[in-house]
Order: C-alpha cells, then structure tokens, then sequence
C-alpha cells in the first residue's frame, strides 16, 4: 500500500485518458460530432483531467460548482469538494445555441488542429466575468494577464463530462519532461520517498530557488522540481531554454537521488494566491505531500501581498488538503554573512548596491528575484555571481544573445523589495 499522500478528494487517480479499443471508437465517434474550439488554457486544463492531474472532476464544470469555486471554494456537485479555481469551457454563444442539452460535441484545439476530447453537454449557462476576476485575481485590471484571458472568453460556458483523447504535443515535444502523476508516483516510491516537496517553477533557478530546494531536502525525502510546460506571458523565459538551464544547476549542485524535474501541461493564470492552492491540489495529485511557497507565488505586479499565498492556506479549512505547504520567507545573498540568508535568519538589513557593471558597492542584501534575472540578462547586463551559478548564467546569455526581438522587462516591487503590501 502506498505511503505517499492520497489523491485529492478521492482514495485513487481518476484520469480520464481513454486508450486502445475505447480510444479509437471515440475518435470515430467525434468525426461526426459539432465541433467545439479550446482556447490553449482550456487544453491544458482538459490534459490534467485526462492525465488524472485534476483528480476527481470529470468535466468541465457547470454554474453551481463555477459559483461555489469563486465564492466558498467548494464545488456542490462534489458534496463541496475543495477546489480553489473555476475549471470552465466557453464557446461563442452562436455555437452555443446550436447545441442541445445531452448532445455530445467534439472539443478541437485549434491552434494544433488536434482532437482534444469529447464532451457531453449537459448544461448551457453565461456568468459575470468581472464577478469571477474579483473573486479568484482580486482585481479587474484588464492588464492582469489572468483577468484579460476571462474577459475574451467566449460568452456562454459549456459544462459536462469529458473523454479526454489526447495529451497534444507534450509527451513528444517535452518527451524527457512531460510527466503524468501516476509517473511521478512511481518514481517516489521506487526511491522510498514518503514526503516530497514540489517546487513550482515558471523561471530558471536562481541562487533563491536553489536555497528553496535545499532547504526542502533537509526536511522531506526529495524535492520535486515542477515546471510549468504550458503558455507563459511574453518575457517569460521557454521550457526548453528552463530545462537545460535547471540541468546544469542539478548535475553539478544537487544530490541527484534527492530531485526529480518534471514539466506539467497548464498556462498560467497569474492568480497569485488562488493559483498557489491550485498548484496544491494537483501536486497533492501528483503524490506530493508538501509545497514550497515563497515570495509572490504565481503573482504578477504588484496585485498581491509578497506573502498572500502563504496566509491564504490559513484562509481555508483545514481538511481541505492533506498537502500541506512548506512556508519560507524571502530570501537572498548576504553580503555581511557571506552567504544565501532569508528575512528569518540574517540580522543585516541594508540593501546591496551592485552598479550597472555587476560589481558590488556596498551594503549586505542582494535580493533575488526571476524577473530582476529576466531584465538584466535582456538589457545585456552583468549579473553578480551572487545571484545565479555561472552555468545557469551562461545558457541564459546564449538565449538572450541569439533573440531577435526582446520584451522590455519591467521590475514590481516584488521584485526590488520595494512593495508597500
């Protein structure tokens, strides 16, 4: 019997991935079906059904359990099952009006043109968008990457049990990365893990996330170091350029019988600290028993509090998850200790002064960030060694040498220290 943590809200996985027999009849089937396009948030969301990542939902989900999700956290339809984020499919009322209840459509990624899944329609409904944007990003900031990708949904959601048929292009294109939680399970136990720590990445390690990690193994039996695979916002560093960046980091500083990396089929959100819970419920999935949550988890601006995502798991029931999360403070490189540091531990509160050739002028703190990171390497600009390996350092300049075009890069004040929240 497993010693890792229970699935979410279920004593086993519920992946919806249909395969040989079952799977071809399917597709046959959904030749003749309506067709349904899905936004590229929807796919990722549809693939962690199907991969069992989103245990135990089974569709999309219709207005009661969308209201419950943005108002209590609660799904009815579940016997208010725990879920933090509204899982939801639209379709342009058009379309919409075309489809009866009970009738199966086919849902189409269109961006790839590739048969995602197949979906019984059992209910129609439309919601106030600016209602969902308050409740789960806090604003109605059209700037808010998050709130712009709910105000350009279409206007009438779809809701209904799916039969998930494909995982896209990421078991192929992400081939040594791509994993499934029934995967990741296995490869806990074959290693004796019982705790396991996800960290969530969407950057390239820093010296931060590094610290993070280690600070992780020292208390449970492995970290878990899982990157998101899926659409970032422009600036955003790629998957590929991340994986071989976090290679060079884990082959020379790691342990490599303590971390397992991992990718994972979601866009973010930039909902901050709904998006934390959320990233526990599917890590908890996954077999994890514990998630770092640092400075600004899944933020964006200056929209949270730098630690909102760790109060909010005080917010919630306590039964909610049996994951529980790992809580660490900001951390840096201090100059007067010598060494990586956090706000818990360093007794040294002055800002470091680094010029813009990366030397060092004075003062103890040099705060770390993946944007600070992101905006020096694309303005050409030295990075003190204090900030990330020099392994690291140099994949990332090779990518920012070789881009034609650059994203202006502009620093939060979760990112300097200098947020009033």
């Amino acid at each position: 019997m497993s010693k890792l943590v229970p699935p979410h809200g279920s004593p086993t996985l519920k992946p919806l991935l249909l395969e040989g027999a079952a799977l071809a009849g399917e597709i046959r089937k959904a030749e003749k079906l309506k067709r349904v396009p899905l936004t590229s948030r929807e796919t990722g969301d549809l693939i962690m059904m199907g991969i069992g990542g989103f245990t135990p939902l089974d569709g999309f989900m219709g207005h009661d359990d969308w209201k419950g999700v943005c108002d209590e956290y609660r799904m009815p339809s579940k016997k208010n099952l725990f879920w933090p984020i509204p899982i939801t499919l639209s379709a342009e009322k058009t379309l919409a009006d075309s489809i009866a209840i009970g009738e199966e459509v086919a849902l189409w990624d269109t961006e790839t043109d590739t048969l995602m899944a197949t979906m019984k329609v059992t209910e129609k409904y439309t919601i106030d968008k600016a209602h969902e944007c308050q409740q789960v990003f806090r604003t109605t900031d059209p700037a808010h990457p998050g709130v712009k990708m709910v105000m350009e949904q279409a206007e009438v959601n779809l809701a209904g049990p799916v039969k998930v048929l494909s995982e896209s292009y990421f078991p192929t294109q992400f081939k040594d990365l791509y994993q499934r939680p029934a995967e990741a399970r296995k490869a806990f136990e074959e290693r004796g893990w019982t705790t396991v720590a996800a960290l969530q990445l969407r950057n390239p390690m820093h010296n931060s996330h590094a610290y993070l990690a280690w600070i992780a193994i020292e208390v449970c039996d492995g970290v878990y170091i899982h990157q998101l695979v899926g659409k970032l916002k422009p600036g955003d560093i790629p998957a590929d350029i991340r994986v071989k960046a976090i290679d060079a980091l884990i082959n020379k500083y790691f342990r490599k019988e303590r971390v397992i990396q991992a990718g994972y089929p979601l866009d973010m959100r930039y909902a901050g600290p709904r998006e934390a819970l959320l990233h526990a419920v599917f890590r908890q999935n996954y077999g994890c028993s514990h998630l770092i949550v640092g400075r600004d988890h899944a933020g964006v601006g200056d929209y949270y509090g730098p630690f909102d995502a760790q109060t909010i798991f005080h917010e919630i029931p306590a039964d909610a998850l049996a994951l529980k999360p790992l809580p660490l403070d900001w951390t840096f490189y201090c100059f007067e200790c010598g060494s990586m540091a956090s706000m818990k531990t360093c007794p040294h509160e002055s800002k470091a002064v680094i010029d813009e050739n990366g030397q060092y002028k004075g003062g103890a703190r040099l705060l770390l960030s993946g944007t600070l990171l992101r905006k020096l390497m694309s303005e050409g600009k030295p990075v003190p060694a204090e900030f990330s390996k020099p392994e690291v350092i140099a994949i990332l300049k090779e990518y920012y040498d070789n881009l034609e075009k650059k994203v202006e890069i502009k620093l939060h004040g979760h990112a300097t220290g200098d947020a009033k929240k």
